[in-house]
């Protein structure tokens, strides 16, 4: 998708004079000559890692009743440390894929081992902190041998440390568990950044989502509600400011920071929405929810596809809420639209402003 719109890209500017014609062909190669982002091999490999790591955990989990326990510890501490060994020799000789899947088998095995051990000897302790330590000697492979596909791993299991977590607690907030979950997505986060595996990053995202959505079922206050939609909000636009230090670290994010900002301002509104249900203060929430949606588009819509397209849906499910909750009469429908748009035309013109005091500073700066 993205050689064919840059194919087209480089076509129109030879055809415009812009490029010549010999450039283009060589920034098209060059392209080309890149390692491919997907890779049905590399996929490949990483699914026969968990089969045959799952195979593992689910021996272990049978006990090997039959065989000396200092076998079986000795058995699950050589595989550990084969796959390890293997995954180095591969990395050594550029077979990334195969130190991939080797290095993704060392990591569930870690887990069976921690299991083996606990089951042989009766040791004290608690399906969480098995998790907790799973997780941390996931993040020690990921940083030894910089791997992406571990650092993969280590995101699956903040969410199963999680999912522990509201299993054994029946979801009630108890202790300082909980504040584990922010932690290790901003551990995985930081993996990210240092294995660039960057499609780990959502699976930080979506857990920190996933437990502001928890807290806002412990209290189901609308404050909690509104700190979502406000605190969304702030972010969006702290992502689009051009402060060195925030700008450099969105740039290099992508578009995740942006969007899930947004996602969560809109879970925001959507849980306002929820408890106000008429009223005075549902037009003002519906005209704020409008005017956010306008705000994210006009800073994000034009780079950032998933934020302009999550604001489309933002805004039109919000108008037609209000058209069929609030209004009954074709006046209502017109006052509500010409509040709705006198509203946008204000944030337009605010952000215009904006824009242009941003264009200006730059254009000083590098003068």
């Amino acid at each position: 998708m993205y050689r064919g719109r840059l194919e087209r890209d480089l076509s129109l500017w030879v055809g415009k004079g812009l490029l010549g014609q010999e450039t283009a062909a060589t920034l098209l190669a060059e392209y080309d000559a890149r390692p491919a982002s997907f890779s049905l091999g590399r996929v490949l490999m990483a699914l026969a890692a968990v089969l045959l790591a799952a195979a593992i955990l689910l021996v272990v989990a049978s006990h090997w009743e039959d065989i000396p326990r200092l076998v079986r510890v000795g058995a699950i501490l050589l595989l550990i440390w084969a796959v390890h060994i293997g995954a180095a020799l591969m990395l050594a000789r550029g077979a990334t894929a195969a130190a991939s899947g080797l290095l993704i088998i060392g990591a569930m095995s870690f887990g069976g081992a921690i299991s083996l051990v606990g089951q042989m000897y009766h040791l004290s302790g608690d399906e969480q902190t098995v998790m907790y330590l799973w997780f941390a000697i996931a993040t020690i492979s990921a940083i030894l041998f910089r791997s992406g596909a571990v650092t993969v791993v280590a995101g699956f299991l903040s969410w199963a440390s999680f999912a522990v977590y509201l299993e054994n607690h029946d979801t009630h907030w108890v202790g300082l568990d909980p504040w584990m979950a922010p932690v290790m997505a901003a551990i995985t986060i930081a993996l990210v950044r240092y294995t660039g595996a960057e499609r780990a990053r959502h699976l930080a995202y979506l857990l920190l989502i996933g437990w502001l959505a928890w807290l806002y079922t412990l209290y189901e206050e609308i404050a909690v509600a509104l700190a979502f939609a406000v605190g969304g909000m702030v972010a969006v636009v702290l992502t689009a400011l051009p402060l060195p230090r925030i700008a450099s670290l969105v740039r290099s994010a992508g578009a995740a920071p942006a969007f899930y900002s947004f996602l969560v301002a809109a879970i925001g509104f959507l849980l306002l929405h929820i408890e106000i249900e008429d009223g005075w203060r549902l037009v003002v929430l519906g005209l704020a929810t409008l005017a956010a949606s306008v705000l994210a588009i006009a800073l994000h819509g034009r780079d950032n596809g998933a934020v302009r397209y999550l604001a489309y849906v933002t805004f039109a499910a919000e108008m037609l809420y209000l058209a069929s909750v609030t209004v009954g009469s074709i006046l209502g429908t017109s006052s509500l639209f010409l509040f709705s748009g006198l509203v946008v035309a204000l944030v337009a013109w605010i952000v215009i402003r904006l824009e242009r005091r941003f264009s200006a500073s730059a254009q000083g700066e590098r003068a």
